[in-house]
């Protein structure tokens, strides 16, 4: 959006309208959208980047806000490292649950769904992005909720492993 004039990012954010970084990306999602769609080499990739991922993000908000007091430029990168780091456990807990299921179809439907929902998003951000705001504090919630699922189901879990391995 920063090379077609959709609009403009601050600070050195324009970097990411270069030709290098949008081939660096291209390559990356071309690597994600694979590894993706295959059930436990998506865990293994969720792994990592459960430290990529918010680290990233906190580096983008961190160079976004450089035109910022230090107060909100640490404010918005803790934020935005922190909803990061949300979002990818909700999306890793959510594709470990998937992954249980014995058929490899459902691992690539959700693959594409979540893809259809990223570009859906930036739509939202480039055309409407009062409603986009609105809809990613919705998700936020909802990934909050489904990683509460997901550490009370891995809770009952260990808690009968415990009682089976005590008999």
């Amino acid at each position: 959006m920063q090379r077609f004039n959709v609009f403009q990012l601050p600070g050195d954010l324009t970097m990411l309208g270069k030709t290098p970084i949008i081939i660096a990306a291209i390559v990356a999602y071309l690597i994600e959208f694979v590894a993706d769609k295959v059930p436990a080499v998506d865990s293994i990739w969720d792994s990592v980047h459960t430290f990529i991922r918010p680290i990233g993000a906190a580096a983008i908000s961190y160079y976004g806000m450089q035109d910022q007091s230090q107060v909100w430029q640490l404010a918005a990168t803790v934020l935005a490292g922190g909803v990061a780091l949300e979002s990818h456990l909700a999306k890793a807990s959510s594709r470990m649950a998937i992954n249980t299921s014995p058929e490899p179809v459902s691992n690539s439907i959700a693959s594409v769904a979540e893809d259809g929902i990223v570009a859906f998003l930036i739509f939202l951000i480039a055309k409407y992005p009062l409603v986009a705001f609105g809809v990613i504090i919705l998700m936020i919630i909802l990934g909050f909720l489904i990683i509460k699922i997901f550490f009370k189901l891995l809770k009952k879990i260990f808690s009968k492993k415990a009682v089976n391995s005590e008999m």
